[in-house]
């Protein structure tokens, strides 16, 4: 396995004033109403898009909620604001409906980092074990693998196949992967992969923050590296931690993960102090640049576009899967939905 470079692509960046908010959310509010759509987000994406979704009757969640919700509304079309794979997801386990992208050019490292072709011929190296892919891939990789986990539900599914007497083989993050292994103690081979933000936090940099705030609880994404989920005084996904945020007497909180989720932490828990973990050196520029650039992506411009007729017509920001894809990948979806409901 080699190391990927990642080439993102740059979009234009407006700053809109709030006047102009409104009448882009005004606009995409009727289009999704006229094509009876819903808007599903990811709580890594901006806050006037995680917004918009709650107003409109859509759902702001980690990907294994916007995995259920898809195929529990009536609505005829899916919007997904968030990067591809979450976009393939719900076209999978929701064939009949049209699901859209603002832009579907958002992607993920982890996603780019496990191409199928170098994942199968890995698989195939190791036929006696149980492949467990994160729900961060391709819709090809997952219909190379017998389980699809997000990281809320990962180590049970873990543990699950551990009682089973199963080996692992795991990707595609090497942090997630390591963390469940040493939690689990699992027999896991691991793919060499990394989200290109959880990677960045800098344990010697979370000391000197907590130093300065030595009452503030640590929370920590398990696709960090384990030098700073060592720190933590909480691990877990996304949904976890706002919970966390929420239940905890602690006033303030570190956060290593992406800075996009304290919308949601601060509606959870409203008058607590959020801090960024930092991603940077001494000396650098940025202390912290914890936000997906490719979560970014997702802005009111592009929202509404994907909803105008003239896109629609053509299928501009349309997400499609091959058929004999996405009945294979179809199979470790579903059960990664039905292990989370019988648990």
């Amino acid at each position: 396995m080699t190391t990927v470079a990642f080439d993102i692509p740059l979009h234009q960046s407006e700053y809109l004033s709030e006047q102009q908010k409104r009448q882009y959310k005004d606009q995409i509010k009727a289009l999704l109403k006229k094509e009876d759509a819903v808007l599903v987000a990811h709580y890594y994406t901006d806050d006037v898009i995680q917004a918009l979704a709650e107003e409109t009757g859509g759902c702001v969640s980690d990907s294994l909620e916007m995995a259920r919700f898809g195929t529990k509304v009536d609505a005829k079309t899916i919007v997904v604001a968030g990067v591809k794979f979450m976009g393939e997801t719900a076209k999978i386990l929701s064939p009949e409906k049209r699901v859209l992208m603002p832009t579907l050019e958002a992607t993920c490292s982890l996603d780019l980092g496990c191409p199928i072709d170098k994942f199968s011929d890995f698989c195939d190296e190791h036929p006696d074990r149980t492949v467990v892919v994160y729900a961060n891939t391709s819709a090809a990789v997952k219909a190379r693998s017998d389980w699809v986990v997000t990281s809320s539900m990962a180590l049970e599914v873990a543990e699950y196949l551990m009682d089973k007497g199963k080996k692992i083989l795991w990707a595609p993050d090497k942090y997630l992967g390591g963390y469940i292994q040493r939690e689990t103690g699992a027999d896991m081979l691991l793919w060499n992969g990394a989200c290109i933000v959880h990677e960045e936090f800098k344990a010697e940099g979370l000391r000197s923050l907590k130093n300065v705030h030595p009452d503030a609880a640590v929370l920590v994404h398990p696709e960090s590296p384990e030098s700073v989920i060592q720190l933590a005084d909480v691990v877990g996904s996304t949904t976890k931690l706002i919970k966390a945020a929420q239940t905890l007497p602690n006033e303030t909180f570190i956060v290593a993960t992406d800075r996009a989720i304290f919308y949601k932490m601060r509606q959870a828990a409203s008058g607590k102090t959020f801090i960024e973990a930092p991603t940077a050196g001494e000396g650098a520029s940025c202390r912290s640049c914890a936000h997906c650039p490719w979560m970014g992506m997702n802005v009111l411009e592009n929202l509404l576009s994907s909803l105008k007729s003239s896109n629609l017509e053509k299928g501009l920001n349309e997400i499609l899967v091959d058929e004999a894809i996405s009945k294979a990948a179809l199979k470790p979806l579903e059960r990664m939905i039905n292990f989370t409901l019988s648990g």
